[in-house]
């Protein structure tokens, strides 16, 4: 289409096809909604994350109809083991014979399969082709797309990312937001034989809160990085995100996280960094036609840094509210509100308590030992680290139902 000037019409026009447009896209689409999704990437392309995938995220996956076997890279974990700051390693175990609880897959091969579940659920997708500019009116919202023209829907679902373009056409973006969390990633081969089978988390006392890690993927390779607070500045702890990369190298080389990756462990690419939001209980989350969805919605638990389950989920909730509110706009707009916060804030506000006592080398390392205490503890930490339960379960009883924790 490119050099063409048209008019595209849908029902909806998806911003964005990462994991929470995707899951708007293909939820849409058999409701039996005109879909069309825009993206100024052409698919497959590279994002940014540690490509870890929880209980939570793994069944909305199995939802939308994902086939591990299109993903390459899918890679099974079936231990976590999670090192304090005293350097005490528990390893927790995750259910075995009861289906995938954890995995891994580079996230260009996992969206790139999104997208082509997009593509078969009979969704247009207009990759590689920015919106440079949105407008919402009394019927519809009217998009101006790179390459396009323009498209028009009745509602919009944005899903593009942290810095959201939509939100900035839309005049609802934070100026100078920079986000909650800063990630650092990379990619590394021929890691010896721990690293490449199971999931590690080290609590390191000059990231706390934060904390580095090593995800198993194929043929000897791993997700290596580590994250911080932004603006931590305590003696003694990752004061600025621009030390970042002159810690990295000092990072690899500690003893304890050095005899995990092995000693022939090399990089495969450049590291990255990125920024993670996560900040869902004060967002913006509906303009008067827009639902924001995914990173664009600030979702990500301020806890661990996990975002894809919980795109997936904003980007579900959203088509829902879409068909629950048909043609009223501000029942749509009221529907996924509501829906969105009772799904999430609870989960983000216990996070943000758990937080408090991970800052702490004394708190982590209460943290790890109380986790570890016995075989019971061991294997329900592992499972609610992993959401295969919502965060904050005990303290919210709507939630309860027989069998929740078994």
């Amino acid at each position: 289409m490119t050099g063409t000037t048209t008019t595209v019409v849908a029902d909806v026009a998806v911003v964005g096809a990462g994991p929470a447009g995707a899951a708007a896209a293909i939820t849409l689409a058999r409701q039996g909604r005109d879909v069309v999704v825009i993206d100024k990437a052409t698919f497959p392309r590279d994002k940014i994350c540690g490509d870890g995938l929880t209980t939570g995220a793994l069944r909305m996956l199995e939802q939308l109809g994902l086939d591990p076997a299109t993903v390459p890279s899918w890679t099974p974990v079936g231990d976590v083991v999670v090192v304090s700051p005293s350097q005490r390693s528990v390893t927790f175990p995750l259910p075995v014979g009861q289906g995938t609880y954890a995995a891994v897959a580079r996230r260009e091969e996992l969206d790139a399969a999104l997208v082509e579940l997009v593509r078969a659920a009979g969704v247009r997708v207009l990759d590689g082709h920015a919106v440079t500019g949105a407008v919402e009116r009394a019927d519809r919202a009217v998009l101006t797309v790179e390459g396009v023209g323009s498209v028009q829907a009745r509602y919009v679902v944005a899903a593009d990312g942290m810095w959201s373009p939509m939100r900035k056409h839309l005049d609802v973006a934070t100026e100078h937001y920079l986000g909650e969390w800063h990630a650092f990633r990379q990619y590394f081969t021929g890691v010896g034989p721990q690293a490449a089978k199971d999931l590690f988390v080290w609590f390191e006392p000059d990231l706390l809160p934060g904390y580095a890690w090593s995800f198993p993927l194929p043929d000897g390779g791993a997700n290596v990085g580590f994250g911080i607070q932004r603006g931590a500045d305590r003696e003694g702890k990752v004061s600025r995100v621009q030390d970042m990369k002159a810690l990295w190298p000092e990072l690899l080389e500690r003893p304890h996280i050095r005899e995990v990756l092995g000693p022939d462990a090399v990089p495969e690419s450049p590291h990255r960094a990125w920024p993670i939001p996560a900040r869902i209980d004060d967002v913006v989350l509906t303009t008067e036609r827009t639902l924001f969805v995914g990173d664009a919605a600030a979702a990500t638990d301020p806890m661990t840094g996990e975002g894809i389950g919980q795109a997936l989920l904003t980007g579900i909730l959203a088509a829902e509210a879409i068909e629950a509110g048909a043609t009223d706009a501000a029942k749509v707009a009221a529907t996924y509100r509501r829906r969105t916060l009772a799904a999430l804030e609870a989960d983000h506000k216990m996070s943000l308590l758990l937080i408090r006592a991970l800052r702490h080398r004394k708190g982590a390392r209460a943290a790890v030992r109380i986790a570890g205490a016995t075989a019971w503890t061991r294997r329900n930490f592992g499972r609610w680290l992993f959401e295969d339960y919502p965060r904050a379960i005990a303290i919210t009883p709507r939630r309860w139902h027989r069998g929740v924790l078994s």
